[in-house]
Parts: structure tokens; sequence; C-alpha cells
């Protein structure tokens, strides 16, 4: 039961933000231009500060040769994720934009605020493990999920030149100088680091507030409605969980390792799906009804999931 209610808490919380958003796009005290705005101030401010803090807090040297397993367990476990997530998402949808959308939210959840949340209220002694763990995630998110979903146009086929140009943004960059401040210990200020934590704290509760806005312009009959959603739903939350339930059967992991992946796998879709596209004014309204309705059912799928797998 505590981790029913952990997780209803950590959804209710999370769905108070899109409303919030979504009551104040309907009453119309934010202007139009709310949504671009917000996805701006996510792809160069909080976003970029999230991922900064994430490497140099954890990206040392002494974290990653003590845990190469677990890199080496992510790095597998999501490759196999995302083969998964390619094959599913054709068999759904011949438009390219929309598979693209479920292929990152198929082979990314939202392991990041969502897991974190849930790990360390739940299982606090592997959290130091979840989140080494995550960092392939991380990796291959802003490496190749963002750039090559989420930021190519895919009615036509890149260049190299044009694909190179999209790891030049404020997302990727933010990477690499997390990893060589967090490998060579660069001291930073007080005032510094506190403003990469307050700056990426502010990541998931906007990212929701603009589902919210985003939600308000799209027919909630049609989002409740459309059986693909549910589908990609199903899979990100019982599917994939339970393939990795079963192959576990046979292959035995440390209890920390387990508990990482399950958590890891087990999370609803991920925000990325809305924040990123809607900056660069794309259409958001099919990944705000995933946002929306694997949320919910995470409520339900997130607590069955860890009692099958007898956590």
């Amino acid at each position: 039961m505590s981790i029913f209610f952990s997780t209803l808490n950590q959804t209710a919380f999370l769905f108070g933000f899109i409303i919030i958003g979504y009551i104040l796009a309907k009453l119309r005290i934010l202007p139009d231009s709310a949504a671009a705005v917000l996805s701006k101030l996510e792809n160069s401010v909080f976003i970029p500060a999230l991922i900064l803090g994430t490497f140099i807090r954890n990206f040392t040297v002494e974290r990653i040769r003590s845990a190469w397993k677990l890199l080496a367990i992510s790095f597998g476990i999501a490759f196999i994720a995302i083969v998964l997530a390619i094959l599913f998402s054709k068999l759904l949808t011949k438009d390219k934009y929309i598979r693209n959308i479920y292929t990152y939210g198929l082979a990314f959840s939202n392991f990041g605020f969502m897991g974190n949340a849930i790990i360390s209220s739940l299982f606090p002694r592997v959290f130091f493990e979840y989140l080494i763990f995550t960092l392939p995630l991380w990796i291959l998110i802003y490496i190749w999920g963002v750039p090559r979903l989420l930021m190519a146009d895919s009615e036509k086929k890149q260049t190299f030149k044009e694909s190179l140009k999209n790891f030049v943004n404020p997302i990727f960059i933010s990477m690499p100088i997390g990893m060589i401040i967090g490998l060579i210990g660069l001291p930073l200020p007080e005032w510094i680091t506190s403003l990469v934590d307050v700056a990426g704290s502010c990541m998931s509760p906007i990212a929701m507030i603009l589902t919210g806005i985003v939600v308000s312009s799209i027919s909630l009959k049609k989002t409740f409605t459309n059986v693909r959603i549910y589908i990609v739903s199903v899979i990100r939350l019982i599917i994939l969980p339970g393939i990795f339930i079963a192959v576990t059967q046979f292959i035995k992991m440390p209890p920390a390792m387990y508990i990482c992946a399950l958590c890891s796998l087990a999370m609803p879709l991920g925000l990325n799906t809305i924040v990123i596209p809607s900056a660069l004014g794309k259409d958001t309204s099919v990944a705000a009804g995933m946002a929306v309705i694997s949320h919910l059912l995470a409520c339900i799928t997130i607590p069955l999931i860890f009692a099958l797998s007898q956590v």
C-alpha cells in the first residue's frame, strides 16, 4: 500500500501543475504566446540546468569506476528498449513525426522527475545507484533521442552537416560541460551551484504547466478516445517492464540493480515530447495526450508492477 499511496501522491502533485496550466489557459489569464515562451525557457534554461547539475554531481571518477556494472546494464537495457520502441512505433503509425514521438516516449520514460521521487521515497538506500543507472539514459536522450527524434525534420532526410547542427544547442552543450566539471572536480562558487539547482528544479513544474496549456488547446474527447495513445501507454507501463520481469526470472540481478532497472522501465511517458517540439512550433497534441493518459494510468500500473515483481 505504501507504493500505491506514494505513487498516487506524486502523480497528484504532477497533475496539480497540469490543472494550473489548463485553467490559466482556459481563463485567458496567459497570453497566446505563453506556450512558446515557456517552451523556449525550458529548452534554453531549465532543461540545460537540470542536465548540468545532474552531471556535475554524479559524473565523477570514483562513482563511475565503482558503478561500471550499473552503467553497462543500463546501456544494454536502453538499447533493447530503443529497438522495441522503434518496432512498436512502426506498427502503430506511418506518420513519421508521430512515429518519432511514439519512439521517444517508448524508449525513454519519465525516469527523471517521477523516477527520482519514487526511488527516494520508497527505496532511499538505492537512490545513489539509481542516479548512476540513469546516466546512460540521459546520454542517449541528448545524443540520439532529442536531436534525431524530437528536433529533426521528419519530412526530409537530413544531411550529415544538418545532423551535426542538432547538437549545437543549450541542451546538448550542457552535458559535456557537466561531465568535464564533474570529472575534474572543479569547485564552483555556491551561488552558481544554487543557481543551477534552482533552475533545474523548475524543469518539471514548468513542463507540467506547459502540458496543461497544450491540453487546453486540444479536444479532450479526441484525446481520451485515441486508441493508439492507450496502446503506447500500455506498452510503456506494462509490456516493457513485464518483459524485464520475465527475463530476470532466468537472469538474476543484484537487488539494487534490479530495482533501478525496473523503476526506470515502469515510469510513465516522458515530458520532452511536449517541451522540445513545442519550442520548435510543432504539433504537441498527441504528446500531451500521451502524458496525461500515461500518468493517470501509472497510478495503478506502478504499484501493480512492483507487486508483481515482489520487490
